[in-house]
């Protein structure tokens, strides 16, 4: 029987912060600890090149089926939907976090993304099907509502991996890691809530969620929704409720599983210039490629950051 496409809407959420603006870095400095404060990337994190225009437009331009665009931020606005007179972002809908942290405004301010992700799925009429974006994760080209939910269900990208101190070479290091915020350990303790053995591991790419499945979950574990959100910052005793979501689909055969993540991935600028442009140029431009993930572009050298923005520019035509 041929998969059928989704009837019904599907929203897209992104959570955002400008770390760059003055009150916010006040705010987060005055909660955060000065063992905080020192770790290497504590100020990157927060720190943002206007992404979140690129991976909007994306969207606008290759997802049309999107119904309302999220955008889940702390007291502020995106400086391009306060420029813009036009109606160009009628479909963008700006969320603050009291209104996801309804009964659990006390825990507010949290500065930390899996407090936040622990929360979107009270966004005030948010589609049972949605798709969340980091504010870094660009669409490449025309994509369907069949790339992400298929016969109502959604459409996961990951690898199965052993869990990291079941690795022999890793062992080693994992004792002194397992205390530190990771994101594979954040992964792996999602799993292991729900009884793997082993690691679904999805990527920097956006994922397809419902909230039927997150609502499931917080019904049989109430207090692991408000531990969870609970942290001002990253903790190494938080989950992704992105891993909830998908071992939980797959444990109750309510998914379709790609083992192809379908991305082209940014993280070290340290190759030659022409490394980049090649990667842009070749990758970016392959059909089965979907996704672009652009990570820590604060942290790119001034040269290869304005290529890179220039490509993007020409690409989502701004």
């Amino acid at each position: 029987m041929k998969n059928s496409e989704l009837d019904s809407p599907v929203d897209a959420v992104i959570t955002w912060v400008d770390g760059e603006d003055k009150k916010h870095k006040e705010k987060i400095y005055h909660y955060a600890p000065k063992t905080k404060q020192k770790q290497k990337d504590f100020s990157s994190r927060y720190a943002q090149t206007n992404e979140i225009l690129y991976c909007v437009h994306s969207i606008l331009k290759h997802a049309g089926f999107v119904r309302n665009i999220f955008i889940v931020t702390d007291n502020q606005i995106p400086k391009f939907l306060i420029d813009e007179k036009s109606n160009k972002y009628k479909k963008i809908k700006v969320v603050d976090h009291t209104e996801i942290f309804d009964d659990n405004k006390s825990l507010l301010p949290v500065f930390n993304s899996r407090s936040i992700e622990t929360k979107i799925h009270h966004i005030p009429g948010l589609a049972e099907h949605f798709i969340y974006f980091n504010d870094d994760m660009i669409l490449l080209r025309p994509v369907s509502k069949s790339d992400f939910f298929l016969d109502n269900l959604p459409v996961l990208r990951g690898k199965w991996k052993p869990f990291k101190e079941n690795i022999l070479y890793k062992k080693l290091h994992f004792k002194k890691k397992v205390n530190q915020a990771g994101h594979v350990y954040a992964q792996e303790k999602s799993a292991k809530i729900l009884g793997f053995q082993k690691l679904f591991k999805f990527h920097h790419t956006p994922h397809p969620m419902r909230i039927s499945t997150i609502k499931l979950f917080f019904s049989n574990h109430n207090e692991l929704e408000e531990l969870n959100s609970s942290f001002k910052f990253r903790s190494p005793e938080q989950f992704l409720i992105q891993g909830i979501a998908n071992h939980l689909e797959i444990k109750n055969g309510n998914c379709h599983v790609l083992n192809n993540y379908q991305m082209v991935h940014f993280r070290s600028y340290n190759k030659p210039i022409f490394w980049l442009k090649f990667k842009l140029n070749y990758f970016c431009n392959k059909k089965d490629r979907l996704f672009l993930n652009i990570q820590d572009l604060d942290l790119c050298p001034s040269s290869k950051q304005t290529y890179l923005i220039a490509w993007l520019n020409k690409r989502y035509q701004l």
